[in-house]
């Protein structure tokens, strides 16, 4: 799992072709990065129980993405997901 970074956002979702569609709006929209990887939770063994999560760090403003959780928070929620900054 990628290192996570004081002041990212993590929007997780559930299902890949979701979060990488997320993943491409936010980056339109001035987000950076917008990886999207593969996070098991934690204690389960089965591949299919795993999320996939977009890790953002700065804002279209150029500051942190922490800035901008709520709105990335009802991004995440219109896919079936949630968003929590680090």
């Amino acid at each position: 799992m990628a290192e996570r970074t004081r002041g990212a956002v993590l929007v997780t979702l559930h299902d890949r072709d979701d979060a990488e569609e997320l993943a491409e709006q936010l980056l339109e929209q001035g987000y950076e990065p917008c990886g999207v990887h593969r996070d098991a939770l934690a204690g389960e063994d089965d591949a299919e129980d795993a999320d996939w999560v977009i890790e953002v760090l700065t804002g279209p403003h150029g500051g942190s993405a922490v800035f901008d959780e709520p709105h990335l928070r009802l991004l995440a929620e219109d896919y079936g997901g949630f968003a929590v900054a680090e």
